[in-house]
């Protein structure tokens, strides 16, 4: 087994250069963060900008499809029976040379 890994320790040589790596290691470290955190902003902003385009293509695409089916049949999301009510009166059309109006 190789055994140079076992003892990882600073190099006790000369201490400016100790806190220099140590003070080095810890900006690496918060930039690391930061950059992570940037990264994690900008691809959630990224996917929530795709989730909105699909959101409003899905609606616009379901408002046209809905607006082509006409006012003659039934829309799909439409809730109840489709029964209009309403009363009507027979308008009798202009008699034709003598003939008595169709009631």
């Amino acid at each position: 087994m190789n055994m140079q890994f076992s003892n990882r320790q600073i190099p006790a040589g000369n201490p400016l250069a100790n806190a220099l790596i140590v003070i080095v290691g810890a900006l690496a470290i918060g930039a690391s963060l930061i950059l992570g955190f940037v990264a994690m902003i900008v691809i959630g902003s990224i996917v929530l900008m795709m989730a909105a385009i699909v959101g409003i293509r899905v609606w616009w695409a379901n408002r046209r499809m809905l607006r082509r089916a006409g006012p003659g049949r039934p829309k799909p999301d439409s809730s109840g029976p489709n029964v209009i009510e309403g009363e009507f009166r027979v308008i009798p059309t202009q008699p034709k040379n003598g003939e008595r109006p169709r009631q």
